[in-house]
């Protein structure tokens, strides 16, 4: 039996489950975009996406709301905290962000898309420095919901 894949939005407004995981179904190709559209979307150096069928995508807190960024493509976004969640492009198939689920290290992206928007200093990442995250007063307490439905 396969896990089922579950996520949401930052807030916890919108939340959804991939519904035929219980019965060993499939999530599709995971991929990075660096298309300047998932760049704008995402508000970083790219988007994450992968591929689930519309028929298995349950919605089981709210619903997202849409911005049609293209001819072909609207996205989906929690108009409560504006947390990115799909790419639809069909009616048969939608996209969902990689870091929307409550465990995106199940889903690996295993290619990258519109490599010419990649920012150059990207091939420095894991030369960069690390520290913890601190807010201008000390650590930061969290204010978002939880990675797991409530």
């Amino acid at each position: 039996m396969t896990e089922p894949l579950t996520g949401g939005c930052q807030c916890g407004a919108v939340r959804f489950r991939i519904s035929n995981r219980e019965n060993g179904g499939e999530i599709g190709r995971a991929s990075i975009c660096h298309c300047r559209m998932c760049q704008k979307a995402f508000a970083g150096p790219f988007g994450a996406l992968v591929t689930v069928s519309a028929a298995d995508l349950v919605w089981t807190r709210g619903a997202p709301a849409h911005f049609q960024s293209s001819d072909q493509v609207r996205r989906g976004f929690c108009a409560a905290c504006g947390t990115p969640l799909t790419f639809d492009y069909s009616p048969d198939g939608v996209d969902l962000a990689v870091f929307a689920f409550d465990d995106p290290s199940k889903v690996q992206p295993v290619v990258q898309l519109a490599v010419e928007g990649r920012p150059a200093w990207m091939e420095h990442l894991a030369d960069m420095p690390v520290r913890p995250p601190l807010g201008p007063s000390g650590p930061v307490a969290s204010r978002q919901h939880p990675d797991h439905d409530t």
